[in-house]
């Protein structure tokens, strides 16, 4: 009779081994998986190397910074009127003068020669009116002595006629010598009568060539005056009272018309020009003003005016001062400004920092309630101004959030705070 022999169970059977080593290797998988992204995306960072700021909200003024330099409120050039040699210089560049002073004095041989030639030919023009306007007197001096030698012919033709007029009645005369006493002063009248008519358009013509001489002569004394006026003007003087700050001219040079000579800066008042990068020339507009800083105190200017031509990516602007110029302001002196671009308003507010140059202002590090971690978040800014920035979304008011550079912080996710 035999025995039944009991089995005996295995307890680690192989599939339980096999499930219970997957299970092992998920964890473990998953374990390093965590630690090893986690490693790789976080980063310690000390404290006292960064700079943490507050979001804020504010008043905000979108402005940009500029370069000015300091110009007189008005400038006259120089400019030779008439060309010609340098003869004399009375001033140089760094002297005051007043309006009316000499300057310099050019010398011109061709413009003498010809106000010569033109006073010669006024003296003949004067001395051939002169002549005829003799010969006219002359004439009609003539003619009034025709005039009267005719009269007298006539009165005495017409007693004749009259005479024989009545002799004729009582057949006295013949006929004959009536007929010839008519005839005789019928032609005395129609010969007075021609005589005048004659007389008449004779001086007609001889006034009328008069006129033209005077005519004539007063364009060549306009002609003689404008010469003597170019002459006048080579001694160029100053057309302001300022300060002659250059004078481009040395003794026997030869100067063109119309050549640029020096200018003078009227000392009454300044202005400030400022060049501004074109990205801006919409936005600069005339009345807008900016603020500097000078000996201790803020100064404000007011854009007068906008030259619109770029040259060099940038545009100018002439501003002036809204109050009393400040002491001590000279030429030349540069000045640097703030311009506001906009009207004051609320927004939310991020102070500037180094971190823009990495994100491009797209992401910022912020931090936690205990201020030990901070994460990486995606912002929005628009505006600036040389101190903050203006946040759209992404950040709330009350926040910290690291601005100095993210440049040694890599790609990081999270920075723990030391």
């Amino acid at each position: 009779m035999g025995m039944d022999r009991k089995i005996k169970k295995k307890k680690w059977p192989p599939k339980r081994i096999a499930g219970l080593a997957a299970v092992v290797i998920f964890i473990g998988l998953v374990i390093y998986v965590f630690l090893f992204k986690f490693s790789k995306s976080t980063l310690n960072v000390k404290k006292e190397r960064i700079t943490v700021s507050t979001v804020t909200e504010g008043p905000f003024q979108e402005f940009i910074p500029i370069i000015g330099n300091v110009l007189p409120i008005d400038t006259v050039f120089i400019d030779a009127d008439e060309g010609g040699r340098v003869e004399n210089i009375f001033v140089r560049a760094g002297t005051i003068v007043e309006k009316g002073d000499p300057i310099l004095e050019l010398a011109n041989t061709d413009l003498l020669l010809t106000i010569m030639w033109r006073e010669a030919e006024l003296f003949q023009q004067t001395d051939n009116l002169r002549r005829t306007r003799l010969s006219l007197e002359q004439y009609r001096l003539q003619l009034n002595q025709e005039l009267t030698q005719i009269d007298n012919l006539l009165l005495q033709q017409q007693r004749t006629y009259e005479r024989y007029k009545e002799l004729r009645k009582d057949s006295l005369i013949s006929e004959h010598e009536y007929e010839l006493a008519k005839d005789q002063y019928e032609y005395l009248v129609k010969r007075k009568e021609l005589t005048i008519e004659s007389q008449r358009n004779e001086m007609k013509f001889r006034t009328t060539q008069i006129d033209a001489l005077v005519a004539q002569l007063k364009r060549m004394e306009s002609n003689l005056e404008v010469a003597q006026e170019k002459l006048g003007n080579l001694t160029i003087r100053a057309r302001v009272s300022g300060h002659l700050t250059s004078l481009d001219v040395e003794l026997g040079q030869s100067k063109a018309p119309g050549q640029r000579l020096g200018q003078i800066d009227v000392l009454s008042g300044f202005r400030v020009r400022a060049s501004i990068d074109q990205h801006y020339i919409t936005r600069v507009e005339v009345g807008r003003t900016g603020q500097f800083p000078y000996a201790d105190h803020s100064y404000k200017l007011e854009v007068k005016k906008i030259y619109p031509e770029v040259r060099d990516g940038r545009f100018d602007v002439d501003m002036e001062f809204t109050e009393k110029e400040p002491e001590g302001i000279r030429r030349g002196l540069t000045l640097h400004i703030r311009l506001e671009l906009g009207d004051i308003s609320e927004a939310l507010l991020l102070s500037k920092g180094g971190f823009y140059s990495s994100t491009g202002g797209n992401w910022v590090y912020v931090l936690d309630d205990s201020e030990s971690v901070a994460t990486k978040r995606s912002i929005r800014l628009n505006r600036q101004n040389t101190e903050v920035y203006e946040v759209l979304s992404g950040l709330s008011p009350g926040e910290k959030v690291i601005t100095s550079s993210y440049e040694s912080f890599g790609k990081m996710e999270r920075l723990i705070l030391q």
